[in-house]
């Protein structure tokens, strides 16, 4: 008889086998759907687009949890020679949705096998992650209105860690990530008679400079840390010609709504100051593409009190330093209490140890059943019968 182990791992190098980028996963959805009903668990569908949710009942209680796995590849030209190595080119699972979604099914099958809790079990597997956009299409197709979920949860693997560990904390865990562009438009002119003109070149580097005082300045250093890079920086002119437009587009990071709110202000302001001292118009857009991963204290102790009973309260660090690395769950955590965890996937030199979206990563299935366990321990702890 195969055992559940040797099922979840099967799963896992199955999906690992046929990669989908965002909104097109329509194979891993089918296959996700497929187990699930043969476990006896009612389905729903196209819920933000190739998204679904696996409802599991037990009980009269009306308490509940939802529980999130992505399921989205990445657009990398995988270069592993394993057996269970991407069949489609230029497409892998780099970031190890893989095996989140292998875990989250093992959880699925464990829990419609036994049906010890008392409560509603929402298994949730999300597309599009990578590129924020499927929290907030699952979000927009009704997710917190058509299912009343208590408390949510998320689990990512992270190399550099020992496979295995958890690592979490009662606050910000990840970063919000930002991209902002300024439109400096000038008259320009001929480079040998700039008195005749504006030059946007000369504006855009003072606008540059400045900007780096927002973090230094504008915020506090201890409470609010964050990062403003300027990453493009572009020009219509030539050899002797003044551009009459330039263009500088970057990226921000920050860890609470209130410091993104205050670094998109200050970003206009300082653009705007330079820009009519300078007699010139500017045009400035800011997108917001993740916000902060902020865990609340209680849901977060009780995923640190499952990880300390499965691996050891020595393998858990419930108290982490944020990451600047960013997840759109984040906009799942808007809608409900909740915590993210990761698990090491290995550490550095090690099985597990390559950083995530790289050509020769891979999910260490030896996390799996961690997964899988943490996963039911974490049910059986909030649902307890």
């Amino acid at each position: 008889m195969t055992t559940i182990e040797e099922k979840v791992v099967s799963w896992r190098q199955h999906l690992h086998q046929y990669p989908e980028f965002g909104f097109e996963e329509t194979m891993t959805s089918d296959f996700v759907a497929k187990k699930l009903e043969e476990f006896g668990i009612e389905v729903h569908r196209n819920i933000g687009n190739t998204g679904l949710v696996g409802v599991l009942k037990c009980g009269d209680s009306d308490r509940t949890i939802g529980l999130r796995a992505d399921m989205d590849a990445l657009k990398i030209n995988e270069l592993n020679c394993f057996a269970h190595a991407s069949k489609i080119d230029g497409m892998m699972h780099a970031c190890g949705h893989d095996g989140h979604t292998a875990m989250l099914l093992g959880a699925a099958h464990e829990l419609a096998t036994t049906k010890d809790f008392d409560g509603t079990v929402y298994f949730i597997f999300q597309p599009g992650e990578e590129h924020g956009i499927g929290a907030k299409a699952m979000i927009n197709d009704g997710l917190f209105e058509k299912f009343k979920i208590d408390a949510v949860y998320a689990m990512h693997n992270l190399p550099g860690v020992p496979a295995g560990h958890f690592v979490t904390n009662p606050g910000s865990i990840m970063a919000a990530e930002s991209a902002f562009e300024i439109e400096i438009l000038a008259t320009g002119g001929h480079a040998a008679m700039p008195h005749m003109g504006t030059d946007p070149i000369v504006v855009g580097a003072q606008i540059i400079l400045a900007l780096q005082t927002i973090t230094s300045r504008n915020l506090s250093s201890i409470h609010e840390p964050a990062v403003i890079s300027v990453t493009e920086f572009t020009t219509n002119g030539t050899t002797n010609v003044i551009p009459s437009a330039a263009t500088i587009k970057g990226d921000t990071r920050c860890f609470t709504d209130e410091a993104l709110a205050k670094i998109e202000a200050a970003i206009e302001r300082v653009a705007a100051g330079q820009c009519v001292s300078a007699g010139v118009d500017y045009r400035y857009k800011f997108h917001n593409g993740f916000l902060s991963t902020i865990n609340t204290p209680r849901e977060t102790e009780a995923a640190v009190r499952v990880a300390k009973a499965l691996v050891g309260e020595e393998n858990v660090d419930g108290a982490a330093p944020p990451f600047t690395i960013s997840e759109d769950f984040s906009f799942m955590q808007r809608k409900a209490p909740s915590c993210y965890i990761l698990v090491g996937n290995g550490a550095e030199g090690e099985k597990g140890g390559t950083a995530l979206h790289k050509p020769y990563y891979d999910f260490n299935d030896e996390i799996l059943m961690t997964g899988v366990r943490f996963w039911t321990g974490l049910v059986k702890d909030q649902l307890g019968a």
